[in-house]
């Protein structure tokens, strides 16, 4: 998978796991250092996207969730309160 490109198709093509799993592979990659700064400021770039990705698939999947609960007539209580 290539990191050029416009960004926008490459992120609603990637599914939450693919995102996930690169993202982990970015992270240890600027975590091991070695790389240039142009290398480094590509990397984080990256990781910025995916991270974007990830959280539009958590927030889809909570949008999904809750109104699966609302349509059973539960409610989602955010802070387990009483």
């Amino acid at each position: 998978m290539s990191s050029t490109g416009t960004g926008t198709a490459t992120e609603s093509a990637l599914g939450y796991e693919q995102a996930r799993d690169e993202l982990i592979d970015v992270v240890r990659r600027l975590e091991a250092g070695g790389t240039s700064l142009e290398e480094s400021l590509a990397l984080w770039e990256r990781g910025e996207e995916l991270a974007k990705v990830c959280r539009r698939w958590l927030d889809g999947a909570r949008a999904r969730l809750d109104a699966a609960l609302a349509e059973r007539g539960e409610g989602v209580e955010e802070d387990g309160g009483e």
